[in-house]
């Protein structure tokens, strides 16, 4: 069965140098079939500041663009991140996987806050709001980036479609149980293993982001959590341990529009 592994990655992180070398090192020594990394990985967090520049906008596009090469360079078989991209003098949040050396778009952030260190409405043009099952590593996966988690609609429909893992990478607070009960509740909701990763680490004179990488079994049972000395911990994602909890309460219970003698407006 896939290994994933998800981590809590440092603010500011360079797709090179030391540090980096250190994480490709630790990643290299776990071999992880897959990977969830943060979101926007690498750089400085730009919706830390209130009102988009387009110099900035450039130099976090240019960053990830050296950062998803370091990714692939890792040969870990899928990664599952975001990456900032310019649309039409706006950025758009991606989510991504990259497989062998290739990326596939997975879909766009859909929901976004705006508030002091996540000022996202003012950087980010939203998605189109497709949520879509995908083919990873012999796996059915589905993202959900961040403040997404927060709608469950979305982690149930993943599950109804089959998926054994939803991604959720973040870059979120200090308040981790209010994450990790949303992680929760998005297993209970789809039967799906729900993995996610965080950034730690004060964003200069943004946000202090609160790490918390965590993993929750189908059901809703958490199983892990990264922690200082340990920013990577691994997962097995068993589909056969989510396809049986698909078939269990309440991921069972049929949409209204399923619901046999019922008139829907």
């Amino acid at each position: 069965m896939p290994v994933c592994a998800y981590v809590e990655m440092m603010d500011g992180l360079q797709p090179h140098g030391a540090a980096w070398d250190q994480v490709a090192q630790a990643l290299a020594n776990r071999r992880p079939d897959i990977l969830v990394m943060n979101e926007m990985p690498f750089g400085q967090w730009l919706a830390r500041k209130e009102n988009f520049a387009m110099v900035d906008a450039r130099q976090s596009v240019e960053i990830h663009e050296a950062g998803i090469a370091a990714l692939a360079a890792l040969n870990i078989p899928a990664v599952i991140t975001s990456r900032p991209t310019l649309l039409a003098e706006r950025l758009v949040n991606e989510a991504i996987v990259i497989e062998n050396g290739q990326i596939r778009p997975l879909h766009t952030k859909t929901y976004l806050p705006q508030e002091p260190g996540w000022s996202e409405v003012s950087w980010f043009s939203r998605g189109d709001g497709h949520f879509n099952i995908q083919n990873i590593c012999g796996l059915g996966v589905g993202v959900l980036l961040c403040t997404e988690l927060m709608f469950n609609e979305h982690a149930r429909q993943y599950g109804r479609r089959g998926a054994d893992l939803i991604a959720v990478p973040r870059a979120t607070g200090s308040a981790r149980e209010s994450w990790i009960t949303a992680g929760k509740m998005a297993s209970i909701a789809s039967g799906s293993y729900v993995v996610s990763s965080n950034r730690i680490g004060q964003s200069g004179d943004g946000p202090m982001f609160g790490g918390g990488g965590f993993a929750i079994a189908p059901g809703g049972d958490l199983v892990g959590q990264t922690q200082t000395g340990s920013a990577i911990m691994l997962i097995d994602i068993d589909p056969q341990v989510s396809a049986r909890q698909r078939q269990e309460y309440p991921c069972y219970v049929d949409e209204l529009h399923d619901a046999v003698g019922l008139e829907v407006p």
